[in-house]
């Protein structure tokens, strides 16, 4: 059976501040509530997480939440597919996703947490397999151009939301206002719960779980909670494991609907501190100088990024090396240069995953960005590999060298085809052994670059 949960009481958050558009009538015809994929998968309840930045932390922080609640937990993020934490290989296809919730349904899960993505979700992910619950993190620019507009981008991602069913759970960002335009199209029965964070910027409606002060460390992210029942339960903090500002905003997320839906208190504070180590997400990978690998590759992801390393920094420098992968919405290009730009002390404006596209094309419109903002020195350098080897020369102790973009991913598409690339890699070969962090070091040592 389903979690019982409260009876749905949708607030009107809209506040009239927003016009209709062509997005809500796209988004109001549609038919809900889905069936269970297949009669197996009935039990699973499935919590799907969406939104252009902070799915993949959301997922983890939610699954870790359930896991230290006593659940076992399906979890299935651009990182892997695991159960109970532990990396599962599965087929990477439909095919193989069903196969492996059979699996995990057979031995007993009940709980599933899902980042969806945006094509996904176009190409009809919400009305083949059932999601009982949805998280929204935030909109912002990225992948439009893959959607033709802005409108279907918002439109994709609300299909997550718009077939959910009676009873169930809408968690949604009070400081987004993409998130407004989403309250007016979900059904009426969906229970809305908000949350937010000052760093998104003042909440556009009143919010169940809100930050008042989020305060970085390099041992993890304190959080002080503004007054509100939730706040209350959780005893006015939450101390993550994770380090920045935007994981506190998603880590509101996952409580919020952890709290909404019957979790204790304790298992919460106990998730948000055990879920420590995602890979590529401002993951210290050294530190004299300080190297921090981030997967941030949107101008919000960007800003957010830089933002937590030059408050981490200090009175050091901050050294950003970042490009664009091609084949994506190129209007975004400026706009990344001029959050790298009016942050970083030193910028090197390098490539990415060019594709299709010319690389020098892609750095130019970086590097005018960058230049515009006006606080970066820029220096541009086409090799990537050069380019991370050259910030990390430049680099004194005390100083962070936050490498962007990438994350842990493997491989370059060029004009030419694939080429073996990777920024662990490089960074592990650049820096000396003693210096390099034990998790980057167990992600290389497979290629016998390190000893262990």
């Amino acid at each position: 059976m389903r979690r019982s949960i409260p009876d749905p009481g949708a607030k009107d958050a809209s506040g009239g501040a927003l016009a209709a558009n062509g997005a809500e009538r796209v988004l109001h015809a549609l038919t809900r509530p889905v069936r269970a994929a297949f009669p197996w998968a009935e039990p699973l309840l499935t919590a799907g997480v969406t939104g252009t930045n902070g799915k993949t932390s959301t997922t983890h922080l939610l699954a870790s939440m359930l896991q230290a609640g006593g659940h076992h937990v399906v979890c299935e993020s651009t990182l892997g597919h695991f159960f109970d934490g532990e990396e599962v290989a599965i087929e990477p296809s439909e095919r193989g996703f069903y196969a492996s919730m059979r699996r995990a349904a057979a031995a007993g899960f009940r709980h599933a947490v899902v980042e969806v993505t945006s094509k996904a979700l176009m190409n009809g992910y919400a009305e083949k397999w059932r999601f009982d619950h949805g998280l929204f993190t935030n909109l912002t620019r990225d992948h439009v151009a893959e959607h033709g507009s802005w409108e279907h981008y918002l439109a994709s991602k609300a299909q997550l939301f718009v077939h959910l069913g009676p009873g169930c759970t809408a968690v949604l960002n009070a400081c987004d206002e993409s998130a407004l335009l989403l309250d007016r199209a979900i059904p009426a029965d969906v229970r809305r719960v908000w949350y937010g964070a000052p760093s998104r910027g003042p909440a556009l409606c009143a919010a169940d779980l809100a930050a008042e002060r989020v305060e970085p460390t390099l041992a993890g992210t304190h959080v002080r909670l503004a007054p509100s029942p939730f706040a209350e339960e959780l005893g006015r903090e939450v101390t993550l494991g994770l380090i920045g500002e935007v994981y506190a905003e998603n880590a509101l997320a996952a409580a919020a609907f952890a709290l909404t839906n019957g979790l204790a208190a304790g298992a919460v504070q106990a998730g948000a501190r055990a879920c420590s180590r995602l890979a590529g997400r401002f993951e210290v990978v050294s530190e004299r100088p300080y190297v921090v690998l981030d997967y941030a590759h949107t101008p919000d992801a960007l800003a957010r990024t830089c933002d937590t390393a030059r408050r981490l920094a200090g009175s050091a420098r901050l050294l950003v090396v970042f490009g664009a992968a091609g084949g994506y919405d190129s209007p975004k290009r400026s706009a990344m240069g001029e959050a790298v730009g009016a942050r970083a002390d030193l910028a090197f404006v390098t490539n990415e995953n060019p594709k299709h596209e010319d690389p020098l094309a892609i750095i130019d419109a970086l590097e005018r960005g960058c230049r515009r903002a006006g606080k970066a020195a820029v220096r541009v350098v086409v090799d990537r590999t050069e380019a991370i080897r050259r910030a990390l020369d430049e680099a004194r102790d005390g100083d962070f060298v936050l490498v962007t973009g990438r994350g842990r991913d493997e491989g370059m598409w060029t004009r030419d085809g694939a080429v073996a690339y990777s920024d662990v890699d490089v960074i592990a070969s650049a820096l000396r052994p003693g210096h390099f962090g034990q998790f980057a070091r167990e992600l290389v040592a497979a290629e016998g670059l390190l000893q262990k």
